[in-house]
């Protein structure tokens, strides 16, 4: 019988939303490998909001074509090589692409450690209590997640112990791991999110000092309430009203780092930019955006802190995961949403 995979394709572009119209799952046969490549039993694929700026036709991240697999990094396993090194039953990560069976070149895929952490260890919030060390990979472990949070904290922002450093999306991937790291090193952290789960969630589980729910309370008043003295450091995932209420709160010489913009997204032609940016002027305050890859000596180095961190389970990120390769279109939309707290997967096998 002939191996098949079943793929997420783009069908159109998304005026707006990304709403599950937008894609189609389709079934195609599987032919011999060619030389030099490996085959992944994809287990679970990562669910990015910036897979959202790949789907526009152009732009600064790599593009999604009409009938093509959308791109998406995932952790899986090889089940057939023609290439040398690379054997049966390895695990990968890489950007094997929102699907069942990635065929690939070795050149962009990566060993990891496929064992089973131990009890206790690993990312929190699956519903059986398993730490598997393959999710891993694409949470605290992962380019888009743990080591963005890191570079961004570390590297970026730079928080010195006492600095009130506010971080926006605080309950998704990013914003969680990040806000962990800078109260590590000795800040006092304050996250941003939408709704009374999210809230508990940052100062129950991530140990947040304290959190504001943007839904249910104005989010400028808030900062003023918690930050009287102003903020020090503001980590934004987010833009629009949100990143204008921060710029509004800076304290002299603030630092405003920026990871993301998920707000904006969706009309990536009518990008609303902050009114309140002469604020920077008159705090003599900064803004410096960046990406994991401008930094890629520090790669080496977040990702082995974050796997000490991971493996004494000092950081923890929950983990949302929605089953079945066909719930990829309904997983992008559950994150424009705002549903997910922590890391949103969707698992194949």
């Amino acid at each position: 019988m002939k191996q098949t995979n079943t793929r997420v394709v783009l069908d159109h572009r998304p005026v707006g939303e990304a709403t599950p119209d937008c894609f189609s799952i389709e079934v195609v046969e599987l032919g011999e490998l060619d030389a030099d490549h490996v085959r992944v039993a994809v287990e679970f694929i990562s669910v990015d909001a910036g897979t959202r700026t790949m789907l526009r036709g152009e732009g600064f991240h790599q593009q999604v074509g009409i009938g093509q697999v959308i791109h998406a990094g995932g952790v899986g396993r090889v089940v057939e090589s023609t290439a040398d090194g690379w054997n049966v039953g390895d695990a990968v990560r890489g950007r094997l692409g929102a699907q069942t069976i990635a065929t690939v070149s070795p050149k962009s895929i990566e060993k990891i450690d496929g064992t089973l952490l131990p009890p206790g260890a690993g990312a929190a919030g699956r519903a059986d209590g398993s730490r598997g060390s393959l999710s891993a990979h694409l949470g605290i472990l992962g380019a888009s997640t743990g080591v963005t949070a890191w570079i961004g904290v570390r590297r970026v922002a730079r928080p010195k112990p006492g600095d009130v450093f506010v971080v926006s999306a605080a309950a998704g991937a990013v914003g969680g791991v990040a806000g962990q790291i800078a109260k590590r090193d000795g800040a006092r952290v304050i996250g941003i999110a939408g709704g009374q789960t999210k809230v508990a969630y940052l100062t129950g589980t991530l140990g947040f000092d304290a959190a504001i729910d943007y839904k249910n309370e104005n989010v400028n008043e808030r900062l003023r309430a918690l930050a009287p003295d102003g903020i020090n450091i503001f980590y934004d995932n987010v833009g629009g009203p949100i990143l204008d209420a921060a710029l509004d709160n800076l304290a002299l010489r603030a630092r405003v780092v920026i990871c993301g913009a998920v707000s904006q997204y969706d009309d990536m032609d009518n990008v609303t930019g902050p009114s309140l940016y002469l604020r920077l002027a008159e705090r003599q305050a900064c803004m410096e955006g960046f990406a994991y890859f401008h930094f890629p000596e520090s790669i080496a180095e977040a990702s082995a802190e974050l796997a000490g961190w991971l493996a004494d389970g000092s950081i923890v990120l929950a983990e949302e995961i929605l089953e079945g390769i066909e719930r990829y279109p309904e997983a992008l939309q559950f994150m424009f949403n705002g549903g997910n707290v922590g890391k949103l997967l969707v698992t194949v096998a």
